[in-house]
């Protein structure tokens, strides 16, 4: 979004510093103005950069999906402007995996704290998340700290641009799952970033319950999908219990019934339950 120069030339220069991979950058300034410079470090004047300028913030989906678009590679990385990767072989360690699992469609790597903590519990994307350094088959991925495979993410329809913010890396998992493609967390593959709350956003709640609702009405056979949505409402009652929470949740939870969800794709029940075996079945 144009305001953070100086993390953004960092994790520009953290992909184009990858050995042994060929690397394009598509710099996605989303909500800035037609003549927006993303800043004064010469990294931004490398040919391999690219510059999309979006006059209006269009929202984290829809935004990935224009850098897909602009760009040629047949896997694809998401990164966040105030993250990084450290490691100049996160390249060909992903290439590598991808060339010998033809069925491998998405890796979330982990995410590291730079300060040293342990790390969020909700960056290891699967319900026993107690130890990040264990890799593992899981049923999503973290949107800014991934690789996908370009073919995976078309078959899955890209990212779901109404979502505008939560869970739209969730709708694109779920598709790529049901196109027999598998997913994985690989605790060896490691982008840094700074330990933040996503409540930080003013609108975590409302969107957070509405694209729960939008999630299980796109992808869910119905009796999934109203046992996912009910499961979440009792979790959400029972955790937040503040109304200064409760109140913007429940407006995005109606919200979400009562607004267009987009195009349904429920997923098969093999598929439901590929993903009850992995660990996580469609319901929580």
């Amino acid at each position: 979004m144009g305001n953070r120069p100086e993390e953004l030339a960092r994790a520009v220069r953290s992909a184009l510093d990858q050995e042994h991979v060929d690397v394009e950058v598509v710099l996605v300034g989303n909500g800035v103005s037609g003549d927006w410079w993303p800043g004064d470090d010469e990294v931004f004047d490398d040919k391999r950069v690219q510059l999309i300028r979006l006059p209006t913030n269009v929202g984290i989906p829809a935004g990935r999906n224009r850098g897909v678009e602009a760009s040629s590679g047949d896997v694809i990385l998401f990164l966040d402007d105030d993250g990084w990767y450290r490691s100049p072989r996160l390249g060909v360690h992903v290439r590598d995996r991808f060339s010998a699992e033809p069925d491998l469609g998405i890796i979330s790597f982990r995410v590291r704290d730079p300060e040293g903590g342990r790390g969020e519990r909700r960056h290891v994307p699967r319900l026993r998340a107690g130890d990040p350094e264990r890799s593992s088959e899981v049923t999503t991925f973290l949107g800014g700290a991934c690789a996908v495979r370009r073919a995976a993410f078309d078959a899955g329809g890209g990212l779901p641009e109404d979502f505008f913010y939560a869970h739209e890396e969730t709708d694109l998992a779920w598709q790529v799952l049901d196109a027999g493609y598998r997913i994985v967390y690989d605790a060896s593959a490691v982008m840094y970033h700074p330990a933040v709350l996503p409540t930080r956003h003013a609108m975590f709640y409302r969107y957070n319950a509405r694209n729960r609702v939008w999630l299980a009405r796109r992808n869910l056979p119905w009796p999934l999908a109203l046992t996912y949505v009910a499961v979440w409402l009792g979790m959400t009652v029972l955790r937040e219990r503040k109304p200064s929470a409760l109140k913007p949740w429940f407006k995005g939870f109606f919200e979400g019934w009562r607004k267009p969800a987009g195009r349904r794709r429920p997923i098969s029940w093999r598929t439901a339950w590929r993903m009850t075996r992995t660990g996580r079945p469609p319901i929580i």
